[in-house]
């Protein structure tokens, strides 16, 4: 394994060398601020504040708690004020697919539904029956997921949600915050495209799918792209915090396209793996790719950076070990040795990390347990079987769609994999990746989504000229572990079980 230079977190943020942003970072369990200084070359981070993003459980249904989220937002900015720290501009970037819906007066008509609940179960095929499903990807070049916000909005429709009937203006999570900090409504064209509204050749919500879900573009802000200004904090906000009229930046609002715009390659034969809950693997492309074959093995084109596309796959990720860590009994507290315990089991049985079994079951360790004996194999019996099995099962899909990517994007070559995001400090599960695909894996940072949030506020403000500046910038600011594939376990064997499982 080899190192490049690490990531200096300093404290003195009133360096007049140096330019401060403020990054909000929220994911579907947790959220935090992290504080940025620039100097031109290199990143300095340091984490604000962190917080819990929980679903609401309430009259049946999940939600997301966006006023407690937007408290938490003031009090990382009460928090600068006290101590005096200024800063250029406010980034905000989360997770896809869900949104707020807002009345004439600006006042938030429910609380978001979370993609996790299960009202839209089957909502993919009920709405083919308005626009037929090769209809919809030539439109769109995005993966069908009953959650992505086209079948949320006609799940709403049909259910006669009043909050939906009464919406002046229908705002993804980060604009919905974007909007309670400044009163500006826009729509951020990265996290638009993962609704499956957007059409990938106009670049813009398409009328023909607002069309078949009963609504007009006038009820979306104007489509804006990363980098954009949209207003700076309002009065009501300043006198709350103590801040000034401070810049409020639109950035890559989808997390994982903040995520993609800071990893720290040096050239562009690499693919790369967003691990965390969901565990995201695809590459960088000038156009997208909608064809019958990857409409056949459901790979999205999600907006970028720069007009680029994130041609990728989702993938059941972190979030198998996390709900089954919640049911575990007498184990280590720190994750580090938790996936430790991997080391101590043989078990041999595989899953498919994207079975529907492992959506949102009751119990984790139950559905893997039903799936293994469903399939033919043992079932784990302790921690350390479970763990082995979810950790081998990642390894493996993560080779088997990289062997997709390949035989979709034959020009685009991949001869290393950048892994970024919270999983990629998992030891265990990174080293059997490599072993896996047969690649070196290059892991870090950790908060690539913080710095790609940061780095295009730099940008906006002129500190930085191009994305290549930008991933220069990250590679400065830093620290990088690689693997190498070694030699031991068959993984041809067995990728081949895997295939067996997936097929």
């Amino acid at each position: 394994m080899k190192s490049s230079p690490s990531l200096v977190k300093q404290d003195d943020h009133r360096d007049e060398s140096s330019r401060c942003f403020l990054a909000v970072d929220l994911g579907a369990t947790s959220g935090r601020t992290v504080l940025g200084k620039f100097d031109g070359e290199r990143l300095d981070m340091q984490e604000w504040s962190r917080f819990r993003n929980p679903m609401l459980p309430m009259n049946g249904h999940l939600f997301w708690d966006l006023p407690a989220l937007y408290g938490n937002i003031l009090d990382a900015l009460r928090k600068l004020a006290a101590e005096g720290i200024e800063i250029e501009s406010i980034g905000i970037d989360t997770w896809g697919c869900d949104f707020a819906l807002f009345g004439a007066d600006g006042a938030l008509l429910s609380l978001p539904y979370c993609y996790r609940d299960s009202h839209t179960e089957g909502a993919c095929e009920k709405f083919f029956d308005c626009m037929p499903k090769e209809e919809v990807y030539k439109l769109t070049g995005i993966q069908f997921m009953d959650f992505n916000s086209l079948f949320q909005l006609y799940t709403l429709r049909n259910s006669g949600c009043t909050a939906l009937k009464h919406a002046e203006k229908i705002m993804f999570i980060p604009d919905a915050l974007v909007y309670l900090l400044t009163g500006e409504c826009v729509t951020e064209y990265t996290v638009a495209t993962t609704s499956q509204l957007v059409n990938s050749h106009e670049k813009d919500l398409s009328g023909e799918l607002l069309e078949a879900i009963g609504l007009k573009r006038d009820r979306f802000g104007k489509m804006v792209l990363p980098g954009t200004s949209v207003g700076t904090l309002s009065e009501q906000v300043r006198k709350a915090t103590g801040m000034g009229a401070v810049k409020v930046v639109a950035v890559a609002g989808h997390d994982t396209a903040s995520a993609v715009a800071a990893v720290p390659a040096e050239d562009n034969r690499f693919a790369y793996l967003s691990c965390g809950t969901w565990s995201l693997l695809g590459v960088e492309i000038k156009q997208p790719v909608i064809t019958d074959e990857s409409l056949r093995l459901n790979f999205t084109n999600e907006g970028g950076i720069d007009g680029t596309v994130r041609f990728l796959k989702n993938i059941c990720g972190l979030w198998l070990m996390e709900r089954c860590r919640g049911e575990f009994v007498d184990i280590p507290a720190d994750v580090n040795e938790l996936n430790g315990l991997c080391t101590q089991s043989n078990f041999e049985g595989l899953i498919n990390p994207d079975d529907p079994l492992f959506a949102n079951p009751d119990s984790m360790t139950k559905a893997i347990v039903d799936y293994c004996r469903k399939t033919g194999q043992d079932a784990p019996q302790c921690p350390a079987d479970f763990l082995r099995c979810i950790f081998r099962s990642l390894a493996l899909r993560y080779r088997q769609v990289l062997d997709m990517l390949k035989s979709l994007v034959p020009s685009v070559k991949i001869d290393k994999l950048h892994v970024i995001g919270g999983g990629s400090k998992n030891t265990y599960l990174m080293q059997m990746t490599a072993d896996a695909i047969g690649l070196p894996v290059i892991c870090g940072p950790a908060e690539c989504t913080a710095m790609g949030n940061l780095l295009v506020q730099a940008r906006s403000a002129g500190l930085v000229a191009s994305a290549e500046e930008m991933r220069l910038a990250a590679a400065n600011s830093v620290k990088t572990v690689t693997y190498n594939p070694t030699p031991g376990e068959s993984w041809e064997d067995l990728y081949r079980d895997l295939l067996r499982l997936t097929n």
